[in-house]
């Protein structure tokens, strides 16, 4: 069933909205990318782990208000280990993640536009195999819809409270992490 028009535009307007942080917060430069697989600059590790802190505090306050529903997928492992490998592999080529090199190129830079077309080939080819990848990878060390809070038997509410201390010791010590001075 095809979502309506004004999600569509939601999706849309949230979508902008995301490039135009990455790019503000500058995760959307070259040398920044490579700053981070160097561990010289956490600049990305910061703003992925504020989206990851905001977000999950966000749909969980949705959840607990009635106006959203959890929708969780199951931990196949082979899948996430072969997918993640596939999202290194282009990365470290790249010099971008997806989100980063979207945003790269919507900035006009030529090196990020021939990983979007990269990235739209190897969407075109997942499309292509997914009901072979359904029937075989996704059932190695499948462990169901498992969440962290799930595993460790705590309230989510825990688990972001330990992300958002994280995230305020590692904004705090991030020079002596970095070797800056």
């Amino acid at each position: 069933m095809a979502d309506s028009v004004p999600t569509l535009l939601l999706g849309l307007l949230t979508g902008f909205l995301f490039g135009f942080l990455l790019q503000k917060a500058q995760v959307t430069r070259f040398p920044v990318i490579v700053g981070q697989m160097l561990l010289k600059d956490m600049t990305v590790v910061k703003t992925m782990l504020t989206a990851v802190v905001v977000g999950g505090i966000g749909v969980y306050v949705l959840k607990s208000a009635g106006l959203a529903t959890l929708h969780v997928k199951p931990a196949q492992l082979a899948s996430v280990i072969l997918g993640g490998s596939i999202f290194g592999i282009g990365m470290v080529l790249l010099g971008y993640c997806p989100g980063t090199g979207i945003a790269a190129a919507a900035e006009g830079k030529k090196d990020a536009v021939f990983g979007v077309l990269g990235m739209l080939t190897g969407a075109s080819i997942f499309a292509e195999l997914f009901g072979f990848v359904s029937r075989t990878v996704n059932t190695w060390f499948d462990y169901g819809q498992v969440t962290l809070p799930g595993l460790l038997n705590v309230s989510p509410w825990s688990i972001f409270a330990v992300l958002f201390t994280a995230l305020v010791v590692f904004g705090m010590y991030e020079r002596k992490f970095t070797n800056e001075k």
